[in-house]
């Protein structure tokens, strides 16, 4: 019976749990997806770019909506059971609320695990993919993002000026600054368009001259007609690499060369960044610590029954110390590898919530 009990705790709980991860994210989902519409698209990317992009940044958004999901499906499931007056079901069978207690620390774990396996995994192999599906998509949007007489950083180190748009998609007084070389390059054109040629974009432009500068030398040089390739321009989204896109076993050899005073094999790990290169590690793999406190702080509900004078507030600060707790395992995170000092408090301070929790939670279920 005792197995049968728990097992419906744990699957009322995981049920929940999805239920709210899905919606939630969704939503979470929804809203970040118009930011990424803007994102993508001002780098000239097409739709189906843009959604896939928005697609692999999903499990992102999952992995920092876990510990609070889990805290409200578990404070919700121990109030209806308390409501339903199923708890008390529980205790006659012969289960206390210590063993009660420590099953849900045990389900709490898998959670633990599942949240390392999304963070420190998962997420950041889905948001490379997505980096990669803008780096391998054409820039097909990018005559529909050039307007007259504005100038458009579509691509990084290209400037681009169009004084007139025709009907036909071709453009007139076209003037570019290129700067993505050391050397600096500007082109004028009195006309020209953006073709496709061997899946790719080039702009070829008519009537105009062409100024190299390097090294206070300039070069200046007419042409009938020249053509630009636009693909040989890396866009700003994927310009620069995020630490959220690196693998963790890169992560953790960058941290390791550091701490032994090896040298560097991979160019990304300078010195400069090496707080937070330890930061994000910290948060795939140590963060997820925060969800057994949580479930232990969720236990208390479990103490005083429904009828007891004191089980409003009981309910309101189980839900207030959690909610707290959720609050400083993101703020703390933040200061987490500035000084060796504050990395040891941030290594330590859970143990002692987690120690200070649980010896609380064991008197008070003995002594209520």
């Amino acid at each position: 019976m005792k197995k049968l009990i728990f097992k419906k705790v744990s699957k009322d709980t995981f049920n929940l749990f999805i239920i709210l991860s899905l919606s939630l994210g969704l939503i979470v989902w929804t809203l970040q997806a118009v930011n990424y519409l803007d994102f993508v698209t001002q780098d000239g990317h097409g739709f189906e770019t843009y959604f896939l992009y928005s697609v692999f940044n999903f499990p992102k958004i999952v992995h920092r909506l876990i510990p609070f999901v889990f805290f409200i499906s578990l404070f919700l499931i121990l109030i209806n059971y308390e409501t339903r007056n199923e708890l008390l079901i529980f205790w006659t069978h012969g289960i206390t609320k210590v063993n009660f207690a420590n099953k849900i620390l045990i389900l709490s774990i898998f959670l633990f695990l599942f949240q390392i396996l999304i963070g420190g995994f998962i997420s950041p192999l889905s948001q490379l993919k997505s980096r990669m599906i803008l780096k391998d998509s054409d820039v097909n949007y990018f005559s529909s993002l050039i307007k007259e007489g504005k100038f458009i950083n579509a691509v990084s180190g290209l400037t681009i000026f169009i004084q007139k748009k025709e009907d036909d998609g071709s453009f007139k007084n076209i003037y570019l600054d290129d700067s993505s070389k050391r050397a600096t390059k500007m082109t004028y054109a009195s006309s020209g368009q953006i073709i496709d040629r061997n899946n790719q974009k080039v702009f070829k432009l008519f009537n105009g001259s062409v100024i190299n500068k390097k090294e206070n030398k300039i070069n200046v040089f007419e042409f009938d007609q020249i053509d630009i390739n636009l693909s040989e321009y890396s866009t700003n989204t994927i310009l620069v690499p995020k630490l959220q896109e690196t693998s963790s076993r890169k992560l953790f050899n960058c941290s390791l060369n550091s701490f032994f005073k090896k040298p560097q094999t991979d160019k990304r790990c300078g010195e400069e960044i090496m707080q937070e290169i330890n930061r994000e590690l910290l948060k795939r793999f140590y963060k997820p610590i925060y969800i057994p406190i949580i479930a232990i702080i969720c236990c208390f509900l479990i103490i005083l029954p429904k009828n007891s004078s004191k089980y409003k507030l009981q309910s309101k600060l189980t839900f207030l110390f959690g909610f707290l707790l959720l609050i400083i395992s993101e703020t703390t995170l933040r200061y987490s590898t500035e000084t060796f000092f504050s990395t040891m408090v941030y290594l330590v301070m859970p143990w002692i919530f987690f120690i200070i929790t649980y010896l609380f939670f064991l008197y008070k279920s003995k002594n209520v």
